[in-house]
Parts: structure tokens; C-alpha cells; sequence
């Protein structure tokens, strides 16, 4: 089994910067694809960002693409989203998954965090 837990949230002005983290504990992360989703009051649940378990292929959506990095450090069992130029339209809480398939965007992941909040003020 794996458990997810995210951190790094919180309340930040608009066009400033966070980082949120994804520990992993239970077993290694090394063989995991990771991906990033998040969900706004009122609408669905949204992918983000996917990583490999090499790291050599990302995937973004495209209202992200240029803002936000996902990366991993393996031999700490955990997964970054660096959140650049931050919109109020980020807003949501955020939420890591995990799964030994590639899976990008598809929500099928087996292994979900219980999120972190992140508030963008205008």
C-alpha cells in the first residue's frame, strides 16, 4: 500500500509562488507514476500534472503548462509542484496521485492524498 500526504498549501497573493510536496510512505515511490490534480468548490475534480517514475516524461495542462513544474526526488519519496505566477482560477484544494501505470491525465489512479488548499487572493 501507499499513503500520500501533500503539504505546502495556503493563502497566497496573486502572481506569487508556491510549493507543494507529496511524502509517500508505506513503499518507495521509485517504481510510482505521480500526477497532481485539484478540484474548485462547485466543479470537478481536474488534472494538473503527471510525472514518470524516471521523471523523463511530464505532462500539464495546457492552463498550467507554462507556469507550473511537477518534479520528484525519488530517494525521498517525494513529488514537487512548483506553482509560478499563481491565478485566482488556481484556487482548489490539490491532490497527489499514484500508480505503477502511465496514466497522465485519467483519473483511474490507485493511490490518492487527502489534499492540500491553496487560496489565491486578487
Amino acid at each position: 500500500q501507499v499513503q500520500l500526504v501533500e503539504s505546502g498549501g495556503g493563502l497566497v497573493q496573486a502572481g506569487g509562488s508556491l510549493r507543494l510536496s507529496c511524502a509517500a510512505s508505506g513503499r518507495t515511490l521509485s517504481r510510482y507514476h505521480m500526477a497532481w490534480f485539484r478540484q474548485a468548490p462547485g466543479k470537478e475534480r481536474e488534472f494538473v500534472a503527471a510525472i514518470s517514475w524516471s521523471g523523463s516524461r511530464t505532462s500539464y495542462v495546457d492552463s498550467v503548462k507554462s507556469r507550473f513544474t511537477i518534479s520528484r526526488d525519488n530517494g525521498k519519496n517525494t513529488v514537487y509542484l512548483q506553482m509560478n505566477s499563481l491565478k485566482p482560477e488556481d484556487a482548489a484544494d490539490y491532490y497527489c496521485a499514484a500508480d505503477v501505470r502511465w496514466l497522465a491525465s485519467s483519473h483511474a489512479y490507485d493511490y490518492w492524498g487527502q489534499g492540500t488548499q491553496v487560496t489565491v487572493s486578487s
